[in-house]
C-alpha cells in the first residue's frame, strides 16, 4: 500500500518525464510537433498516455524503499518485480519508456529512502541500490546489454552503478543555463545535449552504430559550442541537428530518460533544515 509521499514522489516522477516530452526541437525524438504531423506510430499524445501509466508503479517502488529502509539486496529485488509488472502495464497504454522507468525507479526509491537528499546525493542513494544483483530479473540478456557487452558501453546498468553522472551532468547544465539568463525550455534542452554529447547510449549504438554515436555526440557538442538553444546561432545549429537525425531515424532514447531523471531530482523541493 503506497501513502501520500509516495504518490507525491510518483507524480513528480511522471510530471518530469512529461515535461522532457513536451519540449521540442528535440534532436531525434518524439515532441509535441508530432500530434500535427502525425509522422510516427508512437507520437506525442501516445507517449504522453503511457508515461501518465508509470504512476502506480512508481508509488509502488517509493513505498517499497520506505517499508524497506536501507538500498539492500531486499529492496532492488522488489525494485525489479515492480518494473516488470509496470512494463508490462505501460504496455498495455501504447509503450515505450523503459529507460526512463528504470531511472526514475531508481531515483525516486532513492528519494524516498533519504528524503532530505537534494541533487547529487539522490543520485548516490540510487547508486548503492544499483550496486546488488536483480536476483529476479529474466536470464536472457537485453538487447541494451548485449549492445554493452559488444561496445564496451556503460549502457543503463553502468549508468546507475556509477551514481547517473549524466543526470549530474544535466542538473550542472539546468543550474548553468538558468544563471546565464536561458528560459526554462531552453535550459531544459541545453541539459539534453549536455547529456547528448558524451552518453554512450546504446539504442544510438544498436542503430547507428560507434560512427553514428559519435556523429550524434558532434552535432550535440556543436549546438552547445554555438551558445545553447538560447541564442539564434544554437537556435539555428538544435534545428539542424533535429532534421538530421529523424531523417536518419537516429533517436538518442537514452539521453530523453536521463534527462527526465535530472528534471524529477531538480524539482524536489529544498531539504528542511536539520534540528541543532
Amino acid at each position: 500500500m503506497t501513502g501520500r509521499e509516495d504518490d507525491v514522489l510518483a507524480r513528480a516522477a511522471v510530471a518530469a518525464l512529461t515535461g522532457q516530452l513536451a519540449l521540442a526541437p528535440k534532436p531525434g525524438l518524439p515532441d509535441p510537433r508530432d500530434l500535427a504531423a502525425r509522422v510516427t506510430r508512437r507520437d506525442h499524445c501516445g507517449m504522453r498516455w503511457s508515461a501518465k501509466a508509470l504512476t502506480p508503479g512508481l508509488a509502488a517502488m517509493a513505498a517499497a524503499a520506505r517499508r524497506t529502509g536501507e538500498p539492500s539486496p531486499r529492496l532492488r529485488a522488489e525494485l525489479g518485480a515492480i518494473g516488470r509488472c509496470t512494463e508490462h502495464s505501460v504496455g498495455l497504454a501504447g509503450g515505450g519508456h523503459r529507460g526512463a522507468l528504470w531511472t526514475l525507479g531508481l531515483l525516486v526509491a532513492a528519494a524516498a529512502l533519504e528524503p532530505r537528499a537534494r541533487g547529487a546525493e539522490v543520485a548516490a542513494t540510487a547508486k548503492r541500490i544499483a550496486a546488488h544483483p536483480d536476483r529476479g530479473a529474466p536470464r536472457r540478456p537485453s538487447r541494451g546489454s548485449t549492445v554493452s557487452a559488444k561496445y564496451g558501453a556503460a549502457g543503463a546498468r553502468g549508468e546507475a552503478r556509477a551514481g547517473f553522472p549524466h543526470v549530474r551532468r544535466a542538473l550542472d547544465a539546468l543550474a548553468r543555463a538558468r544563471s546565464a539568463g536561458a528560459g526554462e525550455a531552453e535550459a531544459r534542452l541545453d541539459a539534453l545535449l549536455t547529456v547528448m554529447s558524451t552518453l554512450q547510449d546504446t539504442e544510438l549504438l544498436h542503430t547507428a552504430g560507434p560512427l553514428g554515436l559519435r556523429h550524434v555526440q558532434s552535432g550535440a557538442r556543436g549546438v552547445l559550442d554555438a551558445g545553447g538553444a538560447s541564442t539564434r546561432a544554437g537556435a539555428a545549429a538544435l534545428d539542424a541537428l533535429d532534421a538530421d537525425l529523424h531523417a536518419r531515424a537516429w533517436s538518442p532514447r537514452g539521453s530523453a530518460g536521463l534527462l527526465a531523471g535530472a528534471l524529477f531530482v531538480d524539482s524536489l523541493p529544498l531539504a528542511p533544515a536539520r534540528a541543532a
